[in-house]
């Protein structure tokens, strides 16, 4: 009998392409891959890696057995999420991973919604960038929140997952509570700021990256002197009046740093959101109401118009029915 966590292993051993990857993925150490992938082959009955001193990489029944265990495990799940769906309680545990702002605007709200499922117990954890994906593909998280700032993200996903948009995050400008532009009545005009000493993160950092294409759009500005990890510092920064900044509306949700948030009009830079979930687990009632859950989340977390101007409304998402049903609305 094949085990399932080992053919779960296998997979992400398939998309790795080396144990040592494999461990660092999942949080194991290389020796307990191996040993567990050594275990597969027994079970098997047939060699599925080819080993040297130093690598190791599928033989062809290895690559064989990998597809099939994508598929097996698809399956089960599928026929856990019907079994779910038979009960229609929303119960057991679902696991969600965010990125670090998501993680700290949403908990308070999920923690509202949720609560009114007692059989549903709910972990979040913050994730490193690029990995809630990953994450949801492999079956080691339920829902991952991830963001995306090329706009090109959904169109690229695996059939087997299913993305949601919660949100668009737009980047604001952010000044003390003494700066000029401070002033609601006075017009935000970058090319006024363009020498002012601007805070942002590193280099390679996707909101960086959304900070030094703002500025190029008013022929770009010195180089940034303050670089710092962490939107929350730098918020915490600003508000003591180093500096000034463009940060996701996001990173200011959940935290009071005694800044001053303007728009920055003409500007069309921002973050999508997403909810990525496996497709066949959509159909559980417990994934499922954490998805409405993430959705009214978000929805308390979008930035407040400033005064005169009407905020956009909020398309509902919709939870397609694989069986022929009729879809749910997130709303």
């Amino acid at each position: 009998m094949l085990d399932l966590r080992r053919l779960r292993l296998l997979c992400e051993f398939a998309r790795r392409g080396s144990i040592a990857a494999t461990a660092s993925a999942l949080g194991y150490t290389p020796s307990a891959v191996s040993q567990q992938l050594a275990a597969l082959e027994r079970e098997a009955g047939l060699p599925l890696l080819d080993r040297t001193a130093r690598s190791a990489e599928l033989t062809d029944t290895g690559r064989r057995l990998a597809t099939r265990s994508e598929e097996i495990l698809a399956l089960v799940e599928a026929a856990e999420a019907e079994l779910s769906a038979e009960a229609d309680v929303p119960s057991g545990r679902v696991v969600v991973t965010a990125f670090p702002t998501a993680a700290v605007a949403f908990a308070p709200a999920l923690a509202r919604s949720l609560r009114d499922h007692p059989d549903l117990t709910f972990v979040l954890r913050q994730t490193r960038p690029n990995d809630g994906v990953r994450q949801v593909r492999s079956g080691e998280v339920d829902i991952a929140l991830v963001d995306d700032w090329s706009g090109r993200l959904p169109d690229h996903a695996p059939a087997t997952l299913q993305f949601f948009h919660v949100r668009r995050d737009p980047l604001v400008l952010v000044v003390p509570p003494g700066h000029p532009m401070a002033d609601p009545a006075e017009p935000v005009d970058l090319r006024r700021l363009r020498a002012e000493a601007w805070m942002a993160a590193p280099p390679g950092e996707p909101s960086r990256d959304a900070v030094d294409r703002l500025l190029a759009t008013v022929g770009g500005a010195p180089p940034v002197p303050w670089e710092f990890e962490g939107l929350h510092t730098i918020l915490s920064l600003v508000a003591r009046g180093i500096g000034i900044a463009a940060v996701p509306a996001l990173a200011l949700e959940a935290s009071d740093r005694g800044v001053v948030v303007r728009r920055i009009p003409e500007c069309d830079l921002a973050r999508d959101v997403y909810a990525v979930t496996r497709a066949v687990s959509v159909r559980r009632p417990s994934v499922a109401a954490t998805l409405r859950a993430i959705y009214a989340a978000a929805q308390e977390t979008r930035v407040r118009p400033e005064p005169g101007e009407r905020g956009p409304d909020p398309a509902p998402i919709v939870l397609e029915a694989d069986d022929g049903g009729s879809p749910a609305t997130l709303a």
